[in-house]
């Protein structure tokens, strides 16, 4: 019988232990927005604080109520821009990472 694990736990010790890969998770999920995929962004991103910050941390961090915090990141979530720029605020804080964009021509 094969050993079955779940992903999130398998994402959440993964982050844990290589920050570079959790940077590489925030990377893929701002990635995703700007590219018109806000669902699967918002799936990645609540992967991403269960794996790291944990959203009573963020909740304490961004003033706002861990359960909206869990709905906006959630499948139906819809996160305002504001909610949005504030969680990733508060993730760039603890990667230490700042965000840069570039235009690629089509």
């Amino acid at each position: 019988m094969p050993i079955v694990r779940e992903y999130k736990e398998t994402i959440k010790e993964r982050a844990q232990r290589e920050p570079e890969f959790a940077s590489a998770l925030l990377d893929e999920a701002v990635t995703l927005f700007l590219n018109g995929e806000p669902d699967t962004a918002r799936l990645i991103l609540r992967d991403l604080v269960n794996a790291t910050v944990g959203f009573e941390a963020l909740a304490t961090e961004t003033t706002k109520p861990s359960k909206s915090l869990h709905r906006m990141l959630s499948a139906k979530g819809n996160p305002t821009m504001d909610n949005l720029a504030a969680i990733l605020k508060v993730l760039r804080q603890n990667f230490k990472i700042n965000f840069e964009v570039h235009a690629v021509p089509s």
